[in-house]
């Protein structure tokens, strides 16, 4: 199933020890970008938590935020760190030698310091667990909602692309009155400029004219290019990056048909695949 790459998910749940929540969003990104903004007890789970989303993500810039309150857990066990803190003392003295009008370190300000407070482990594995079960549940809601964006934005392209398709049988179909039309626009002026080929001649002009103008390999390659995106579409995953090229291939076998164009019709169709393109390449980079 095709994904989007743009998605937000919230989940609450409440434990006898706290309350956690977690808050997942993403936005398209080239490649995957985790940002984890985790509560500080529990900044030690950031690489399990990097890992669960790597095995179901594959694109994105994904922001997931972990809150907790813990105003009912009980305090017994509440330590400073006294290593952190003989730093962030040595540190103020040696300030102080280099700024003496520095305001003091005060006591807040070292409480306040990440990682100065401390807890038992016991204290919070609990937690931990049920933060990781409920970041499950939100990766599962944050999927399925890239999941159902990724359906609509398959609908979008797959409308495009029968758009396309018309707009190419009507180039094949008019190709042998474009031809013709153009055959007798050259035998007028060469009526009126009282030129006079031999029909050896006029026959080797109008050879080199359709040859030129010739767009059935453009045709069929647009063709081919239009059923592999819509193959792509059907078969989903991680295949933003594969639509992207096919993109790029449509819009070439495009700019080759106007440039080959000795008629409004082709010239016409030639900016309205432009178009679709272009529509359709602005879809595909929201798809994972």
């Amino acid at each position: 199933m095709i994904r989007s790459m743009t998605a937000f998910s919230r989940k609450e749940t409440k434990t006898e020890w706290a309350d956690i929540s977690w808050e997942v969003r993403s936005v398209n990104h080239r490649y995957l970008e985790i940002l984890p903004r985790l509560a500080e007890p529990l900044r030690d789970i950031e690489n399990t938590i990097r890992e669960r989303i790597r095995k179901r993500l594959s694109r994105g810039k994904v922001e997931c935020t972990l809150k907790l309150k813990t105003d009912h857990l009980a305090p017994s066990n509440l330590s400073v760190n006294e290593v952190v803190a003989k730093q962030l003392v040595q540190a103020a003295e040696q300030l102080k030698s280099i700024a003496p009008n520095a305001s003091p370190l005060s006591t807040q300000a070292i409480l306040n310091w990440p990682g100065i407070l401390t807890t038992e482990e016991s204290d919070f594995s609990d937690i931990r667990k049920a933060a990781l079960i409920l970041l499950e549940e939100s990766l599962d809601d944050f999927i399925e909602h890239r999941e159902r964006e990724g359906q609509e934005l398959a609908r979008l392209i797959n409308d495009r692309l029968d758009s396309i398709l018309i707009h190419v049988a009507t180039v094949k179909e008019h190709l042998p009155d474009i031809l013709k039309a153009q055959r007798q626009k050259i035998l007028a002026k060469l009526e009126d400029a009282q030129v006079n080929l031999d029909n050896d001649r006029l026959e080797q002009e109008m050879v080199l004219i359709a040859q030129k103008a010739d767009v059935d390999e453009e045709i069929d390659r647009l063709i081919t290019h239009v059923t592999e995106v819509q193959r792509s579409l059907e078969k989903g995953g991680a295949c933003g990056r594969r639509l992207d090229f096919l993109m790029q291939e449509l819009n070439r076998e495009a700019n080759t048909l106007g440039s080959k164009s000795i008629h409004t019709v082709t010239t016409q169709v030639a900016v309205e695949l432009k178009v679709l393109i272009e529509q359709m390449r602005e879809q595909i980079q929201n798809i994972e």
